[in-house]
């Protein structure tokens, strides 16, 4: 098998991060978001797979590279324009010819892997599609999704961001496809959002009598389309990390599984776990709380942060309480002592700030 890891789209939703940058580039437990489809792709033995980038492609390419330090081989296949997932799956047909493969959105986390679904679409060739689900507790929330209607373990209807929902299952953008998916695509006609819809093309395959099997998967599974999707993976990742302390520390307290990278020091603070804080940090002075992610050189002191990613280079002194927040990479927060006093802001456009 083959697969297609898909890192297109201009992540509005997430801006001002992703005004320079590309989304799946965004940290979660101190990793690019991408970096868990690659490894999951990875573990389930897939080797080749092609990379579907779009206009914003800033730093992809450069921690990818041609795949060989993860262990795989990765092509790179432009798409322009933002025309849907359907579309980006038509692109790599020439990469794919006639074998079976896997798409994965990059901007989405599984718990667990792909690893027995892979296998299982492998073993049982008489299935046209695996269709992995996700049971969702709030069926309004179903209207940011794909949702899919079963019987008798089948898939019977598919339906792209339904107003009405029908069904509580969810579709996390993972499709397992025979090549027969490209002649069901070819057929599509441009949705109102101006896309060539992926549930158009899955229900022509149920349309056209092709077995499409579900798989509800166990576990969580997070799309971090929002700045609390991404906090909300952040958690539930750290929350399966294990102690690893390389870092020095001195005069400081650990309580809970915290990570510390090399050459980082950690002075007289206190960190609650579970917690990362990356290679050539300092902190000092500080309080590190649960659930906080903080990247590469960055500096923390007299500050108290919890819940929250600091992303690379960021520097934060004399801050108060830091909580809920996505600090973007190379970020400046200091208090000023100059009078009169009060708050200087330079907001992006789309920012939210919350004093």
């Amino acid at each position: 098998m083959k697969g297609i890891l898909l890192a297109g789209g201009h992540g509005t939703r997430l801006r001002p991060l992703t005004y320079i940058g590309n989304k799946h580039m965004l940290p979660v437990a101190n990793k690019p978001i991408i970096s868990y489809g690659l490894e999951y792709l990875r573990k389930a033995g897939i080797s080749e797979i092609a990379t579907i980038l779009g206009p914003m492609k800033e730093g992809v390419e450069k921690f990818l590279g041609d795949g060989s330090k993860f262990g795989v081989n990765i092509t790179y296949i432009d798409q322009p324009d933002p025309k849907g997932i359907a579309h980006a799956i038509s692109l790599a047909e020439d990469f794919i010819g006639g074998d079976s493969f896997v798409v994965y959105l990059g901007d989405n986390i599984l718990k667990g892997g792909i690893k027995e679904y892979v296998k299982k679409f492998q073993n049982e060739k008489e299935i046209d599609e695996i269709l992995l689900l996700y049971r969702i507790q709030n069926v309004s929330l179903a209207r940011r999704f794909g949702i899919a209607e079963i019987k008798n373990n089948k898939v019977i209807k598919v339906i792209e961001k339904p107003k009405e929902p029908t069904s509580d299952l969810t579709m996390p953008g993972v499709y397992f496809f025979r090549p027969i998916i490209f002649d069901a695509i070819k057929e599509l006609k441009q949705s109102d959002r101006g896309e060539l819809e992926i549930t158009e093309s899955i229900q022509k395959l149920i349309d056209w009598g092709c077995k499409v099997v579900p798989e509800v998967i166990d576990g969580w599974w997070k799309d971090t389309g929002l700045p609390e999707d991404i906090l909300d993976a952040n958690r539930l990742v750290l929350d399966e990390i294990k102690a690893d302390v390389k870092g020095v520390m001195d005069d400081s307290v650990i309580r809970g599984r915290v990570i510390i990278g090399e050459n980082s020091m950690i002075s007289n603070s206190m960190l609650k776990g579970p917690s990362i804080i990356g290679d050539n940090c300092t902190v000092s002075n500080a309080y590190i709380g649960p659930y906080t992610s903080v990247g590469n050189d960055c500096a923390i002191e007299n500050t108290e942060v919890e819940d929250s990613i600091i992303m690379e280079h960021a520097k934060i002194t004399s801050s108060g309480r830091i909580v809920d927040s996505l600090i973007g990479e190379s970020a400046v927060i200091k208090t000023g002592d100059a009078l009169p006093k009060g708050k200087r802001l330079i907001i992006g456009a789309s920012s939210q700030v919350i004093l």
